[in-house]
């Protein structure tokens, strides 16, 4: 089900340990660190094979979480914002990923610009309790969301590039 590419970038990317939302307090702590530690080797994964894509940071308590996202398409970069909240049942349920300016632009986005990934991502999250992070929702998520959705959007002409539009 999974091509080898992705298997490749799933398994460099550490599995987490500790099963634990916000509302666990110092467990949440653990969990969190564990969180970042792996976000950082799949940022450096990433960097290292010429892949960078994204950018996150999160507020002081781990619930909120916020950046950039970009893809390159025949040369040029579309950035979007990104947003989510971990949600109170974390990690048995995966976050939901928004890129907000696109909201409304295509079918396979929800309110406020979240994307779909029910279908697909989801059972995926659920066979993975409590290994899968954001790190996981990223690479499993976003990532090909993105690389199915941009072009996609970019032919119909619903995204220009900024340069393009300026």
């Amino acid at each position: 089900m999974v091509d080898e590419s992705t298997r490749k970038t799933l398994s460099s990317i550490p599995l987490l340990k500790t099963k634990a939302g916000p509302r666990d307090k110092e467990l949440w702590v653990q969990r969190l660190k564990e969180e970042y530690q792996s976000l950082i080797k799949y940022v450096q994964n990433n960097k290292d094979a010429d892949n960078d894509w994204f950018r996150l940071e999160s507020n002081k308590e781990g619930t909120r979480w916020f950046g950039k996202c970009w893809f390159i398409h025949d040369l040029l970069k579309y950035e979007f914002d990104v947003e989510f909240d971990i949600p109170v049942m974390y990690p048995s349920t995966a976050p939901e990923i928004a890129l907000p300016e696109l909201d409304g632009k295509t079918a396979k986005m929800y309110r406020g610009g979240k994307i779909c990934l029910s279908d697909h991502f989801k059972p995926l999250w659920a066979r993975n309790v409590p290994k899968f992070g954001i790190a996981h929702a990223m690479a499993l998520g976003l990532g090909p969301w993105l690389a199915v959705e941009i072009p996609d959007l970019i032919a119909k002409g619903v995204v220009t590039h900024k340069e393009k539009t300026g």
